[in-house]
């Protein structure tokens, strides 16, 4: 058993107001191999360590070891628990799915007395099970003879996750997350590497047919957790070239299924949010601040310098379910740290914003931005460029964060100093946009803690809900293209065949050249 006075986690807690019927199988590899049986219920996953493992074999008796609650947020956890902690080792998503309970409406009060009878609708398991006591923790767990059942069948034939589809061995060469037992549950799973191997899976047909059919309002579960959706049909974005408008049910869809790619830039990150509850043709504002009202589920992190007055709880997005979230808070603009809430100092990008003035043309701000080629072509500098879905460009360069937000701030000034000094016709270096004179402004000042410049794949507050996306460099010279020329309803079709450009630099920690 382990010790609560040295590690709490992973502990359960049950959360108010959490429904949901899912169930999964971990394996793992500790002290002993055994697999954890978990099924959600009252807003903890109950559990069994099953030795042997389950099976669909109707004639095998497998002993279950009835053990603490585990938090909702472990069900999806798959890596490395820390050698001397309890649980220390590898662990994967075996299997994983819904359970039903049978001839009870009071599934805590069956477990109480001793005998549970349910259905599991997973990837492997199937049918029904029955788990039945045998002393103060020893239970046995057996599978009926039903349609599912496969006499012989063995666990240890079927070694790989359902979410990765690697082996335990596999994980422990190349975790990709850690779960630490001295942290709060919404926080304990640490990313490991970069954020490129990290995976988000993508809403199934049946999670997008279950939106369509909802009403203005109503209930959606979405990636294991119950949204409570309102206003389903409001128009968050007026039409554009013909097309309907966009409201919130087509926001919550598409952040649902640009989430696996969306995330790779905001897990682990602080957020900022811009949110436009009466759509974009009401003014909007910023929100920082997680609300009182927000799910339990959703990962919050403190900002330990912020100052009395400030933003002292941010929202850290890192599930499909906090996208689609967001979405139905009408949250339309995404602004991510650039430093990650492990180590907020260092950011691990470097950022131009090439910012139109009123007179720049879309033609100037592409003179500018392959001006920024060059200049990252000779210095040697890995990094590409983005359309903001409004009228610039921005370029994202990926460092190792080893430098303060100082150090980045004054590399890019530099840079940029260079670039407009070619071509001083076009550019400003005022302040205020009234003394610019209608000029651009290469603005090096967005390299400042807790300043921010708009998420990839991101919607902006224009008509037809326009979309943030990043390019390869040579689509600079591409002679349609346009700040603002994909939305919501057409970049997922640019991903499919062009993939994600800045998918390539997220494994990039580079230093900063000499300027």
């Amino acid at each position: 058993m382990r010790d609560f006075s040295r590690t709490a986690e992973p502990s359960g807690d049950a959360a108010i107001g959490a429904v949901g019927n899912r169930f999964v199988v971990q394996r793992h590899r500790a002290r002993r191999r055994h697999y954890d049986l978990r099924l959600e219920l009252a807003g903890v996953l109950v559990s069994w360590a099953v030795p042997k493992g389950p099976t669909l074999d109707p004639g095998a008796r497998r002993m279950a070891v009835h053990v603490e609650d585990h938090p909702l947020e472990y069900a999806d956890f798959e890596g490395t628990i820390p050698a001397g902690e309890y649980g220390g080792g590898d662990v994967i998503v075996w299997d994983r799915g819904t359970w039903d309970p049978v001839d009870t409406d009071d599934p805590a009060a069956a477990i109480e007395a001793g005998t549970l009878h349910f259905d599991l609708h997973g990837e492997k398991l199937a049918g029904r099970f029955v788990l039945v006591r045998r002393g103060e923790r020893q239970w046995l767990l057996l599978h009926k003879k039903d349609e599912h059942a496969v006499p012989g069948w063995d666990p240890e034939d079927h070694l790989q996750s359902v979410r990765s589809g690697r082996t335990n061995e596999e994980v422990a060469a190349a975790p990709e997350a850690m779960w630490r037992s001295d942290l709060p549950p919404a926080e304990a799973e640490i990313p490991l590497g970069a954020n490129k191997s990290r995976h988000w899976d993508p809403p199934t047909e049946e999670e997008l047919a279950a939106l369509d059919r909802l009403g203005q309002k109503g209930r959606w579960r979405l990636d294991g957790r119950d949204l409570a959706l309102t206003n389903l049909d409001k128009v968050l974005f007026p039409a554009r070239d013909g097309e309907p408008p966009v409201t919130k049910r087509d926001l919550i869809r598409y952040h649902a299924q640009i989430a696996p790619v969306m995330l790779r830039y905001l897990a682990d990150r602080p957020l900022n949010s811009h949110r436009f509850p009466n759509g974009v043709e009401k003014p909007g504002f910023w929100h920082k601040e997680v609300p009182s009202h927000a799910p339990d589920w959703l990962r919050r992190w403190r900002y330990a310098f912020a100052e009395s007055g400030d933003t002292q709880w941010y929202l850290i997005p890192g599930s499909v379910a906090a996208l689609a979230w967001l979405a139905n808070y009408a949250a339309l603009e995404l602004h991510a740290w650039t430093s990650r809430a492990s180590d907020v100092e260092h950011p691990t990008w470097a950022l131009f914003d090439i910012d139109p003035g009123t007179n720049t043309t879309f033609d100037e701000v592409l003179v500018l931005a392959r001006l920024h080629r060059t200049a990252m072509e000779h210095l040697g500098v890995e990094s590409r460029p983005k359309v903001t879905g409004q009228r610039g460009i921005q370029i994202w360069v990926p460092v190792e964060p080893r430098y303060t937000y100082a150090e980045t701030r004054a590399w890019v000034e530099k840079v940029s100093k260079a670039v407009g000094s070619t071509v001083p016709e076009l550019v400003s270096w005022a302040w205020t946009r009234t003394e610019r004179r209608g000029l651009a402004r290469l603005d090096y000042t967005q390299n400042v803690i807790n300043k921010t410049l708009v998420a990839p794949y991101s919607t902006r507050p224009r008509p037809g809900a326009p979309v943030s996306v990043p390019l390869e460099w040579d689509e600079l010279d591409d002679p349609d293209l346009a700040p603002d020329r994909w939305t919501i309803r057409t970049v997922l079709d640019r991903l499919a065949t062009a993939g994600d450009p800045f998918a390539s630099l997220l494994d990039v920690e580079q230093q900063l050249p000499p300027v």
